[in-house]
């Protein structure tokens, strides 16, 4: 699988000082103490690995998760409606990884979509369902919002940067529980790892009215090519996250080719975000109607496979 596992293509025609009041979404939801995030399966583009399976999902995800205090259950593709939506109402948030299939024929695309149309309309009804997108996850979250692809050539390839803030960082809700001297480590060492060819140009996310009203921009970096791409962002009144890096890789990918940081720092913020997203998950009250059906779908069931021999990951979970 190589290098491309990791990158965040589309193949389709698609300085916090201070602190500052935090932005909280109104809502009351007494905390679950044993919540359950999604994560969503992709379709397997590397020849090497379709042996093992049709989706996948990398261990280190289910590994960031579970640090964070969660249990993951694998959501899979080709699934009925009625299927999907006996899920969303069974888990507490879910998580759209990084990868490489086309944001808009794959069925990975189409299925995030299913779930993000059931969390908006949960929204609308009082309840709170949190998405987090990394990466190819990010890209996608700006077409689903905004309904069109509006990529370009954003290259930073195997690459950590520091994240250049927004005004809007300092009251956002994904940076709230970060202390001065990491917010500070985050703005000037590179703690966050990138694998992409494309993204979000900061003009094309504020220059489109839908995206710009749905997601707050809290941090932007400047691609190979010069061009200043959005790379962190969450939804004003929607608990949706998106990040152009890659946090889990800071603890849990170890490929010496790969430029995965893993200072101090770097494992104090990957920490955090996953502690931060498993606590968006504990708002909801979402849950398996039997024991038995939720130890079925947990991913205890199934085993990672090792494959740091033909991928950059150590071990995937397939399906």
């Amino acid at each position: 699988m190589g290098f491309s596992a990791i990158v965040c293509v589309s193949v389709c025609v698609l300085v916090l000082c201070s602190a500052s009041p935090v932005k909280h979404l109104q809502r009351s939801e007494p905390d679950n103490n044993t919540p359950i995030i999604g994560i969503l399966t992709q379709e397997v583009d590397s020849e090497a690995m379709k042996i093992f399976g049709k989706t996948y999902i990398p261990s280190s995800y289910v590994k960031y998760i579970e640090s964070g205090g969660a249990r993951v259950v694998p959501v899979r593709l080709n699934q009925s409606f009625a299927e999907h939506e006996k899920i969303f109402k069974s888990i507490n948030g879910l998580i759209l990884i990084g990868g490489s299939v086309n944001l808009v024929t794959s069925e990975f695309a189409h299925t995030a979509g299913i779930y993000f149309r059931l969390a908006l309309k949960a929204h609308d009804e009082g309840e709170y369902f949190p998405i987090w997108g990394t990466c190819l996850g990010f890209q996608l979250l700006t077409v689903l919002v905004s309904g069109e692809n509006l990529l370009s050539k954003t290259t930073a390839e195997n690459v950590a940067y520091p994240l250049n803030f927004s005004s809007e960082a300092p009251s956002s809700r994904m940076f709230a529980s970060v202390p001065p001297d990491l917010r500070k480590a985050l703005s000037q060492e590179p703690l966050t790892a990138n694998f992409h060819h494309y993204g979000v140009t900061k003009e094309a996310f504020m220059g489109n009215e839908k995206l710009q009203g749905f997601f707050s921009v809290l941090s932007t970096n400047i691609a190979e090519n010069g061009l200043e791409f959005v790379s962190t962002m969450e939804g004003r009144n929607h608990p949706f996250y998106g990040v152009q890096w890659h946090p889990e890789v800071n603890r849990f990918q170890w490929d010496p080719r790969y430029n995965f940081p893993h200072s101090s720092n770097a494992v104090r913020i990957s920490s955090l975000l996953a502690q931060f997203f498993v606590n968006e998950g504990r708002r909801s009250t979402h849950h398996f109607s039997e024991a038995a059906e939720e130890i079925s779908a947990l991913i205890y069931n199934y085993n990672p496979v090792y494959v740091a021999n033909i991928s950059a990951y150590e071990q995937t979970y397939f399906f």
